[in-house]
């Protein structure tokens, strides 16, 4: 077998002290061995895992106000130890953490808090979104072009998270205090018993991303748009009740729409 390069020794260093990290066995591709090693890594494994509470706690306020802050922690300790960081921005990080809570066998009496995460992931990278703005004359396009070659473009950073439980209506409790949260609270407490289900739009107004209730109808024809669909094939998939003169009013006046662009397959 020929000899490792520099940057493949470098390599599996990395992946012996991620394994090391991880409470693994150490291994010799550590430079250092013993007791000295383990205390070093100990101090950097709880340095870590405070570094990685705070990212995805700045990620997921809405999931630590439900589980509280010291059970969040413990939940973002062990999300470290199963996946860890792969990049060094750790504001990408967290996009497994609603299918790692889902399947969390303690977190089971609470089937909505994956949901809940996966709401405020979005809200999170939308607002890490390059920003944009309407190409105003792109809308002429929709009265003279063909629905089949036109395609409408959502502001980046824009998705749609459909759940059959009240996701928007609990990110909204969550916004709120005193007499006013306690009446939400007491609506979300009918509507999770039920359940009933939200559509979820997120979208940037200015720089921060809110949250945007949406119908069935409304919601197909939002998830066509996102899927790419063209004008027509939208049009379709999203229902005879579907009003897309008071969709598009909405979408100037919320700032959801980039543009209209022709279609090239």
């Amino acid at each position: 077998m020929p000899p490792l390069s520099s940057a493949e020794h470098e390599a599996q260093r990395q992946r012996a002290l991620l394994r090391a990290l991880r409470g693994e066995p150490m291994t010799a591709g550590l430079r250092e061995q013993g007791e000295r090693a383990a205390r070093g890594l100990e101090a950097y494994r709880a340095n870590a895992e405070a570094i990685a509470e705070r990212a995805l706690a700045a990620a997921f306020a809405t999931v630590q106000t439900m589980v509280g802050v010291d059970d969040f922690g413990q939940l973002a300790r062990e999300f470290w130890r199963a996946q860890p960081p792969l990049r060094g921005d750790l504001g990408e990080w967290g996009e497994g953490f609603a299918g790692w809570l889902q399947a969390h066998p303690a977190l089971t009496p609470w089937p909505y808090l994956a949901d809940c995460a996966r709401l405020d992931f979005a809200l999170h990278r939308c607002e890490r979104a390059a920003d944009a703005s309407l190409d105003a004359a792109s809308l002429s396009l929709l009265e003279s072009g063909d629905p089949a070659t036109l395609r409408l473009e959502l502001i980046p950073g824009t998705a749609l998270i459909r759940s059959t439980w009240p996701i928007a209506s609990i990110h909204a409790a969550h916004q709120l205090a005193g007499d006013e949260a306690e009446r939400a609270f007491g609506q979300l407490r009918e509507a999770i018993a039920l359940p009933r289900g939200e559509h979820a739009l997120v979208a940037r107004d200015g720089w921060r991303a809110v949250v945007h209730r949406l119908g069935e109808a409304d919601a197909r024809w939002t998830q066509s748009l996102l899927d790419g669909r063209d004008l027509a094939r939208a049009l379709d998939e999203a229902g005879a009740a579907f009003d897309f003169s008071a969709w598009l009013q909405s979408a100037l006046r919320h700032t959801w729409l980039k543009g209209v662009s022709t279609r090239v397959d």
